[in-house]
């Protein structure tokens, strides 16, 4: 295990070939660093703090599963004030890595070769290059995906707002223009 710099700004590599069927587990936190790096990715005002505590575990003969925890803390500005609002996550995480181009990473086809996705069904492994997986850019991708879009400070409201109306959205026809028209013969 080790922490490397790569282009991502949070980054913590899990050699595969460390990973065995009992699990190991990881504790994965970001410095000050990673912390600005992220809050620029995300653009918000600042991450305050990200952190897990992960198991890995081998999955099938060469699959990786990802389980456990990350927590976090951010600053975002308010959709209405524009004023800093606080916020803590907490996030599961539970995802299974393969080798790329291993079978079990394919979508199956039907017997006419179309490719069936079930929504409600196991989301697909991820793929990793290599003998490591990037457990940290797992942890800040997650992470992203839990920020709130539209956060608002507490009893913040448009003040002032104009809400159009069904009859304000409509427009002219197009045909009621040329029926308005009189034609010269």
């Amino acid at each position: 295990m080790s922490k490397t710099s790569t282009d991502a700004p949070f980054s913590y590599r899990v050699k595969v070939g460390h990973v065995s069927h009992n699990p190991i587990e990881v504790h994965v936190e970001a410095d000050a660093r990673e912390l600005k790096a992220l809050a620029d990715l995300w653009q918000v005002l600042s991450v305050d703090a990200l952190s897990a505590d992960l198991k890995l575990r081998r999955w099938k003969k060469d699959g990786v599963k990802v389980f456990g925890e990350l927590r976090g803390r951010v600053t975002q500005a308010c959709v209405v004030t524009l004023e800093p609002v606080e916020s803590e996550f907490v996030e599961e995480i539970d995802q299974i890595f393969v080798p790329e181009g291993s079978a079990l990473a394919r979508i199956p086809a039907n017997d006419e070769g179309e490719l069936v996705v079930d929504p409600d069904g196991p989301d697909l492994p991820e793929t990793f290059v290599g003998d490591a997986i990037d457990v940290g850019e797992l942890v800040a991708e997650l992470a992203a995906m839990g920020l709130d879009p539209y956060p608002r400070k507490p009893g913040a409201e448009f003040a002032n707002r104009i809400e159009s109306t069904a009859a304000d959205d409509k427009k002219p026809s197009p045909f009621a223009v040329l029926k308005s028209m009189k034609l010269d013969k």
